[in-house]
């Protein structure tokens, strides 16, 4: 299914704030940053320059495949005039022999960041925050979740959690753990030579868990598959998309709605 590039829905004024039990304890206004109209194609953009600022730039020695002795011998014997190691008869130097040099070889000069004006980048965040209260964007992502209600604001208790099991326990309360299940599930052996370089796995991201406190929660998520923890603060576009697809199911803590809210007060009319 196709999305447009610029679109707006309905979003809640209003939404509820759940314990650990997952039990409606009171309800909220939800700020105007959930308002914004979601720009897919600015979100895709800015998660390409994200991306790509983190590469490493790879080139070649300008001489690799050229040190050697090797010279033609020239017009007259009957065979090719590339130039030959001395002694034998096999071929070096040129691109099409083997042992010889590339052609084109990567250049450290190659330019592989995608850069992104200020204000298009602040948008883009706006739009995937907003993106993660639209349950059509949640399910297009690919999440098998039966959370109570999107997007799913929880009391700042869950900041406190230190463990895997007591977190595990809240995310099955609140209609969450069949996802982490997915992410589990779905969990495979790299293909290509990522095997050998210490990203043998690849696993589907799961859940993101937005807390204005993230040293005891972080401490118990890091051991459940696909599973992020972000403060308000720090919050990317890497975490609200993953491969530039905005949508990801995502859990708020109260506290961390307010300091969003502060955040890009000014910014959103």
């Amino acid at each position: 299914m196709l999305v447009p590039k610029k679109f707006s829905l309905d979003v809640p004024e209003r939404v509820h704030v759940y314990d650990l039990s997952g039990e409606p304890v009171k309800e909220i206004v939800l700020p105007k940053v959930f308002r914004v109209p979601i720009r897919v194609d600015l979100i895709r953009r800015a998660f390409l320059s994200a991306f790509t600022a983190r590469l490493q730039p790879k080139g070649r020695d300008p001489m690799a495949g050229k040190r050697t002795t090797a010279e033609s011998l020239g017009v007259g014997l009957g065979i090719a005039r590339i130039p030959r190691q001395k002694g034998t008869q096999r071929g070096r130097f040129i691109v099409f022999t083997v042992g010889g040099r590339r052609a084109f070889p990567p250049r450290t000069e190659k330019r592989i960041h995608e850069r992104i004006n200020r204000k298009e980048k602040r948008l883009a965040i706006l739009s995937a925050i907003a993106a993660t209260t639209i349950k059509e964007f949640v399910e297009r992502r690919g999440h098998d979740a039966n959370p109570p209600e999107i997007p799913l604001i929880v009391s700042d208790d869950i900041a406190n959690i230190s463990k895997t099991g007591e977190l595990k326990e809240v995310l099955v309360k609140l209609g969450l753990w069949s996802d982490v299940e997915r992410a589990y599930k779905g969990r495979k052996i790299r293909a290509g030579k990522g095997k050998m370089r210490g990203r043998r796995y690849r696993t589907p991201k799961s859940i993101l868990i937005v807390s204005h406190n993230t040293v005891n929660i972080l401490k118990a998520a890091r051991n459940l598959p696909g599973v992020d923890v972000a403060s308000p603060e720090n919050l990317s576009i890497l975490h609200l998309a993953p491969g530039g697809v905005p949508g990801r199911l995502t859990v708020y803590t109260e506290t961390a709605l307010k300091i969003l809210e502060d955040k890009f007060r000014g910014v959103v009319c």
